[in-house]
């Protein structure tokens, strides 16, 4: 059997220290590496990772394509030994990328799901500010939609980070990399109430006190809390859609193109380091537009 252990170990190392990747992200590129050793120990290769072949990884692709996953998940996987794969050539520890002519399947583009801001408003009005963490959730879900957030993004926000007087707020993104995010007068007056009226009389837990919003027992809020609260709201409307956090961010994004923003600077709001990721809200814009004109034009 391989042990590949000490590669990994080394290869997580890089993600963390050099890349600065976020430990969802790092444990994403651990997952996949994982994948193929798992896969040589069941096919008896006892290969170590200088000795693997391109066609090593084409058998590998087959034999996840026969465990049912699916081509966007084989395209990350893909993605994944690539990243390997380069840190090995920079440490050179091997002499050659077996990973280089490695193709991944043809996908589509998957257009996001987003919400019309009738069905966010919905999803706002149904927050009962007379219940214990109310006003907490409607000035967390009034930032996520109006920053476009990512969920990691909100639950990190820093007390430090906020300039009200300047209409900003400053955020850490993916790598680490800040940026500052013009925050709207809705999204600031629910903020600021928050912070002056509910957040004085929680009992802070040491660690968290620049962390803008806590549970009731003064800890930093957790992804998984953020996603039940919305899920929550959901049930309660009877919104036949499936929401999560990061539709929040889609529709954020796809409402601002519709409107005329710059796709640079969209860019810049949401983080992405590629315009190309940017573009996806474009071909929204074009879906939108196509639907109005078949819906009303008297001769669609």
């Amino acid at each position: 059997m391989a042990d590949w252990s000490s590669y990994i170990k080394g290869f997580k190392a890089y993600l963390q220290l050099e890349r600065s990747l976020s430990r969802n992200s790092v444990e994403a590129y651990i997952h996949d590496v994982t994948k193929f050793t798992q896969f040589i120990d069941s096919s008896s290769l006892n290969l170590q990772p200088d000795k693997v072949e391109l066609r090593h990884l084409q058998d590998f692709l087959r034999w996840i394509t026969e465990l049912g996953i699916t081509a966007r998940t084989q395209t990350r996987v893909i993605s994944g030994m690539k990243g390997f794969y380069k840190y090995l050539l920079l440490e050179n520890l091997i002499s050659k990328d077996p990973t280089e002519m490695l193709e991944s399947p043809k996908i589509g583009r998957k257009l996001p799901l987003i919400m019309n801001i009738e069905e966010i408003d919905l999803l706002l009005n149904a927050i009962d500010l007379s219940k214990p963490g109310g006003e907490r959730n409607r000035a967390m879900l009034e930032i996520l939609y109006g920053c476009g957030l990512r969920v990691t993004e909100l639950v990190e926000l820093k007390i430090s980070g906020l300039f009200f007087n300047e209409g900003f707020i400053k955020i850490i993104g993916k790598g680490n990399k800040e940026r500052l995010v013009p925050l709207g007068s809705i999204a600031q007056k629910r903020l600021i109430t928050y912070l002056e009226l509910i957040r004085p009389h929680i009992t802070l837990k040491k660690g968290n006190e620049d962390i803008v919003f806590l549970n009731r027992r003064g800890n930093k809020l957790s992804r998984v809390m953020v996603f039940t609260i919305i899920k929550d709201l959901v049930k309660k409307t009877g919104l036949k859609k499936n929401v999560s956090p990061h539709t929040f961010r889609h529709s954020f994004a796809t409402h601002l193109v519709e409107g005329g923003a710059d796709l640079r600077a969209v860019q810049e709001m949401l983080g992405h380091e590629s315009i190309t990721t940017t573009e996806i809200y474009t071909h929204l814009d074009r879906e939108y537009l196509r639907s109005t004109i078949l819906q009303y034009h008297p001769r669609a």
